[in-house]
């Protein structure tokens, strides 16, 4: 039984929290491809303008007559929802590395050789387009990858997709978040407020301090984390930065280690079983109310805080935040000629680099890892899963529509830069999906195969 309890208590959570994460994200894909339409359609229709007057509407909260703090509701939504958006990236990162997939060289090298070439590539057929004109700040938009998206697609798949290959796409999509964040934090930032910046800072150290001093309450470091982020808000380091930061400070030691809670829960199931269980239930016997409220609470404090917080998140990012920001920032109006927009070095630099790039930087690292040696597919991989994933990848979206709005001001060159993103996703959705198909139906076809015939093979 105590082997048992000690697995459910750590490794079990673990487990529940990774697989929560890729369940939740897939169907938050779904909702995503939702809130594209939706917002698509809100821009194209007779309600435009109320739609954008919204978004441009303060919203302010009023602490007394002096004291007050308000945004308008885009910037609610691109620096106060993104910041949780990319804590939770931070948390999933941290938690990766850790355990996951990113826990050991041999299990990372794969993933982070392919996200770096899928990020090198894009950027530099970027900046080969774009070199010498204005819009050569976009260079960080065709780098990112929208794991919502991705996953959303890879889990319309369904059983099409080896699962091997989801968890690649997982790694690969963190490892590429890691470098976006990397991208956000030096290349789009604004004139530094020092003073900000050095709060900013002190709140942080503090954060390390209370990990290191063994603090494990959340909501202590929620409410630093809170100052964390309006410190950073005023910096001109972008505020999401803070949110990864927060995620970095999170423990992952829980308060009531295995062994403890191990021996907690056997002398509790010990006391369990000398009460009147066959004559009282909890309700009538206050002995059983103690006991069971006793393993309740061991049982909370054995998992780390950082899977508590992550699995507290996980909904509301998938289902609420990525999708709220998609409605808010995927609304663009359809009034250009398409041609002009694909074809000009912005519009054509995105497109290719989100569509080509990818799949291209992601193919060719991922085949230079294999011969060094430094890193190795899994036996039920192959190079149509590569490649097939590599397209997927493609899908920017979420984060290449972030980079654009730190990257322009200008709103035509917004509006190339969004419908360049839109069409380069939509190409890279479809085309990971053919070339997934077209290798889970050869796989179907030779597995039938050898199964009618095992005497010829």
């Amino acid at each position: 039984m105590g082997q048992s309890v000690r697995n459910q208590s750590t490794i079990g959570y673990i487990r529940e929290t990774a697989t929560k994460f890729l369940d939740r994200e897939t169907a938050g894909g779904i909702f995503l491809i939702i809130a594209t339409i939706v917002a698509l359609l809100l821009a194209n229709s007779q309600w435009a303008g109320a739609y954008h007057h919204f978004l441009g509407d303060e919203l302010l909260f009023e602490f007394s007559e002096h004291l007050s703090f308000g945004l308008i509701i885009e910037e609610w939504i691109n620096d106060g929802l993104m910041a949780i958006f990319f804590l939770v990236a931070g948390l999933e990162l941290k938690r990766e590395v850790m355990v996951g997939e990113l826990s050991s060289i041999k299990k990372a090298s794969a993933p982070l050789l392919a996200a770096l070439g899928g990020m090198a590539v894009p950027a530099l057929i970027f900046i080969s387009l774009n070199l010498g004109t204005e819009n050569i700040k976009g260079w960080g938009i065709p780098m990112a990858t929208d794991i919502a998206y991705s996953l959303g697609i890879i889990g319309l798949l369904g059983k099409n997709v080896p699962r091997q290959l989801k968890t690649f796409l997982i790694a690969l999509a963190i490892a590429d978040d890691i470098g976006a964040i990397l991208v956000i934090a030096l290349f789009y930032s604004n004139e530094l407020s020092w003073i900000y910046l050095g709060s900013g800072m002190g709140a942080f150290g503090l954060l390390l301090l209370m990990n290191w001093t063994g603090v494990k309450n959340l909501i202590w470091y929620i409410i630093i984390g809170i100052i964390l982020w309006y410190c950073f808000l005023n910096s001109g380091i972008h505020p999401t930065i803070a949110g990864v930061l927060f995620a970095i400070t999170i423990p992952i030691v829980p308060k009531l280690d295995s062994k403890k809670f191990k021996e907690r829960t056997a002398t509790n199931v010990t006391d369990l079983e000398k009460a009147e269980l066959e004559k009282l239930n909890p309700l009538q016997d206050i002995k059983q109310r103690k006991i069971l409220k006793a393993i309740k609470t061991d049982t909370e404090n054995s998992r780390p805080p950082l899977l508590k917080l992550e699995n507290s998140l996980v909904d509301f990012n998938a289902f609420f935040i990525i999708p709220v920001f998609a409605v808010a920032n995927a609304g663009v109006k359809l009034d250009v000629n398409l041609i002009e927009v694909v074809s000009g070095s912005l519009g054509l630099g995105i497109l290719l680099g989100l569509a080509i790039g990818k799949v291209t930087g992601i193919g060719i690292f991922t085949l230079i890892g294999q011969k060094l040696g430094v890193s190795e597919l899994h036996i039920t991989l192959n190079w149509k899963h590569i490649i097939g994933i590599g397209m997927i990848a493609g899908i920017g979206f979420t984060m290449s529509l972030f980079i654009t709005n730190l990257a322009f001001s200008d709103e035509s060159i917004i509006k190339i830069s969004k419908i360049s993103i839109l069409i380069a996703s939509l190409l890279a959705a479809l085309g990971g999906a053919i070339i997934l198909l077209l290798a889970s139906n050869k796989r179907k076809i030779k597995k039938e195969v050898e199964e009618f015939s095992p005497g010829v093979m």
